[in-house]
């Protein structure tokens, strides 16, 4: 028996089946791939170009390809990790539903497809856009987890470019709003995912990630860093109105929103209370954003600013 099914006796209770076409779809991690095409959308949208039914549906299908290779290859990457954490040692290469060779041929496969839809049906900024975010989660963050306890601030650049991907789809790859777009992701991720990594610091510990929180007993570091970030985020939520781009109904929006899940953050500081803040901080920050970049996009095409 070896040391991971010694450590993850589940495992040994789900023996390997066929593959069906279910197992291929959890490789791609379909809600996560989702939201990036999402968010790629919304950079589309809030660029506000001529409407283009062919290059639309051309985007969401590049960057769904590339988000889901990405997911598959990151599964293929870490799936010695999944198997010791609970959370995630059901999925499909841990099980042996999916053997490592096909994901690892599945999420290439994916990924030189999305790149190939986008640069020749959408334009070459997009593609390289989408490259550049596959490179930095594979290249990058995906490693960074075994040795650096900043991988989520280092994580997050890749979490941030598919609005960017959207926005060069229109044409407007140097344009404000997108850089605005892309620190609001960015700046979103933070209290997102240290409230997750609080939440489940047991398994990161058992994978041996270097998570902030494995290294942090009490709390106090991570609740206070998405406390920080969390700041951030509303402000940066802000940018769109203070740059001229949104109306001030987006700016009152955007700022009931930031004092929503702000008091969710300052609540997570409270060590008595921080095993049930950090769920609900997490639940909030993912009505958060789906909610803010929709009011965002409403008011663009509204009041087309």
């Amino acid at each position: 028996m070896t040391q991971t099914q010694e450590q993850n006796p589940a495992r040994l209770a789900a023996p390997a089946g066929r593959a069906t076409w279910r197992h291929y779809l959890e490789l791609t991690k379909p809600r996560l791939s989702f939201l990036s095409v999402i968010t790629a959308m919304v950079g589309y949208l809030a660029a506000l170009p001529f409407w283009d039914w062919a290059r639309t549906a051309y985007l969401m299908l590049g960057t769904a390809l590339c988000a889901g290779g990405v997911a598959a290859l990151n599964q293929w990457m870490e799936s010695d990790l999944d198997a010791k954490m609970k959370r995630t040692a059901d999925r499909p290469i841990p099980t042996g539903h999916v053997q490592p060779g096909s994901a690892f041929v599945v999420g290439w496969l994916m990924c030189m497809a999305g790149l190939a839809v986008l640069f020749k049906q959408v334009n070459g900024m997009s593609a390289f856009l989408a490259l550049a975010t596959i490179v930095a989660y594979l290249a990058i963050y995906t490693p960074a987890k075994k040795w650096s306890r900043w991988n989520t601030e280092i994580g997050a650049i890749s979490g941030a470019l598919p609005p960017m991907i959207g926005w060069a789809a229109a044409g407007r790859s140097n344009d404000p709003l997108g850089w605005s777009l892309f620190t609001i992701l960015y700046t979103w991720q933070m209290p997102h995912f240290f409230s997750l990594a609080w939440t489940y610091r047991q398994d990161y510990a058992a994978a041996g990630m270097r998570m902030i929180s494995v290294a942090d007993p009490g709390g106090r570091r991570t609740a206070r860093r998405a406390f920080i970030w969390t700041v951030l985020l509303v402000a940066a939520s802000a940018l769109p109105t203070l740059l001229g781009y949104c109306s001030w109904y987006y700016f009152a929006f955007a700022a009931a929103l930031g004092l929503w899940i702000l008091k969710s953050a300052i609540a997570f500081l409270n060590p008595d209370r921080r095993e049930t803040e950090a769920r609900r901080l997490f639940l909030i920050s993912v009505a958060y954003l789906p909610v803010l970049l929709a009011a965002l996009v409403a008011d663009r095409l509204i009041f087309r600013l």
